[in-house]
């Protein structure tokens, strides 16, 4: 091989190597927006803590604002699957005057990703009766399944029932 032979091919290995990794960068650069990092479980266990704490301000639109749109809620005290929120305002307009107070009994969180969380275990929801004052704890099971939208954390399913062996 020739000198000349070389200094073509070296120029051909450096140009090859020129292009290939400017489609790189430009593959790189157009992959797609950068996705937020995975929220940790103590974050996603604060989402309960914020339902709960809207249950106790009594308002059944400020309780159905953690919900998403198009979420679905099987609820504890009621055979009806509500799957808007003026069904699930409904809900919370009939439930709320028990004066709910939700204690976590038993917690298990996934994280699926940067927008996606499941929290489902046990809970222990003391109801006050509004004619007598008498409480009563319904122990109940849950599944909450979240979804960040709009950089907003909100249920997208929620499921509640009496513990069947309860």
């Amino acid at each position: 091989m020739t000198r000349r032979t070389m200094s073509k091919r070296a120029a051909v290995v450096t140009v090859t190597t020129a292009l290939a990794l400017g489609t790189l960068g430009t593959v790189a650069a157009t992959a797609g927006p950068q996705h937020d990092a995975k929220p940790s479980k103590k974050q996603i266990a604060a989402l309960f803590d914020g339902w709960n704490a809207a249950l106790q301000t009594g308002d059944p639109k400020k309780v159905a604002n953690r919900y998403a749109p198009d979420a679905v809620l099987l609820p504890t005290v009621s055979n009806e699957i509500r799957t808007d929120r003026a069904e699930i305002v409904d809900y919370f307009e009939h439930f709320l005057p028990n004066k709910p107070v939700a204690k976590k009994v038993e917690t298990y969180i996934n994280v699926l990703d940067s927008n996606s969380a499941i929290d489902a275990g046990a809970y222990d929801i003391t109801l006050t009766d509004p004619n007598t004052g008498k409480k009563r704890v319904v122990e109940a099971r849950y599944t909450y399944e979240y979804e960040k939208r709009g950089g907003k954390w909100l249920i997208v399913n929620h499921h509640s029932s009496v513990m069947p062996e309860g």
